[in-house]
């Protein structure tokens, strides 16, 4: 495909219900802050602290991925932007709604939080105001990469459908690849939040296509007529008694009157 003419596809799934994409974008994220911040603070169980890895020492401190981190919120934005049409949006919102609800039920139903890192956040206050808002509750698995995880391949599939170059997959890849680093760089989860988020992520992407065969979010086409003639076909016409070997009723006995009259 050349340049002009993913262009011009790019330019016109933006502008595609992009009212309808903006407002469920916003409620979507609205929603789901509220009902994430009241799972947060009414746990059904005994919190239980995930362990740390050795991976997890391995990664060092870094405050500079903070901006990575809260740009998830732009990058889940693009994958409504680049739908076509309130029938695919619809679709989608489905499958993130699922993804959600899956997750605020295991954060209820069995809470984790991240272990004592046993770090002065008073060294990062970039850092602190985070630490301060959103406890260390909520951690496996984390939706913050299972999101991320969702979206990249979610994306990836639509820069296939638009055709656009490779080096702005491999951007969707870093992105997203980034967003993930950063859950660890600035210890809001450990390795086994990341591999369980990127699961529950990844099994939601695969299971997002198959929502194209639902009866509510199937393509209908237009209604098809009961008979429809090939070209050259003659319309059938009503039987003749005399053909058919069928009684005469009455109607047929006035119309020969008629006709011999």
């Amino acid at each position: 495909m050349t340049a002009s003419a993913w262009s011009q596809e790019l330019k016109r799934r933006m502008a595609a219900a992009v009212i309808c994409k903006m407002l469920a974008t916003t409620l979507g994220i609205s929603a789901f802050f509220i009902a994430y911040f009241w799972v947060l603070n009414n746990p059904l169980g005994p919190v239980v602290v995930m362990p740390l890895t050795a991976l997890d020492r391995a990664v060092p401190i870094e405050p500079g991925a903070l901006p990575l981190y809260f740009s998830l919120w732009l990058y889940v934005s693009l994958g409504p932007a680049l739908l076509r049409d309130a029938r695919e949006l619809a679709r989608y919102g489905a499958a993130a709604f699922m993804l959600a609800t899956i997750g605020l039920l295991i954060f209820l139903l069995w809470p984790t939080s991240t272990p004592d890192f046993a770090v002065d956040w008073n060294r990062y206050p970039s850092m602190a105001f985070l630490k301060d808002v959103d406890a260390s509750a909520n951690a496996c698995p984390s939706l913050h990469v299972g999101f991320a995880v969702f979206t990249g391949l979610h994306l990836d599939r639509l820069l296939r459908e638009i055709r656009l170059p490779q080096p702005w997959r491999l951007v969707n890849l870093l992105w997203c690849a980034g967003i993930v680093y950063s859950t660890l760089a600035i210890r809001q989860h450990v390795v086994l939040d990341v591999f369980a988020g990127a699961a529950l992520g990844a099994t939601v992407a695969l299971f997002y296509p198959g929502l194209l065969r639902w009866p509510a979010f199937a393509k209908k086409g237009p209604p098809q007529p009961a008979f429809r003639m090939s070209v050259g076909q003659r319309r059938p016409e009503a039987a003749d008694p005399a053909v058919s070997g069928a009684a005469p009723s009455r109607t047929d006995h006035a119309a020969g009157r008629l006709r011999s009259g």
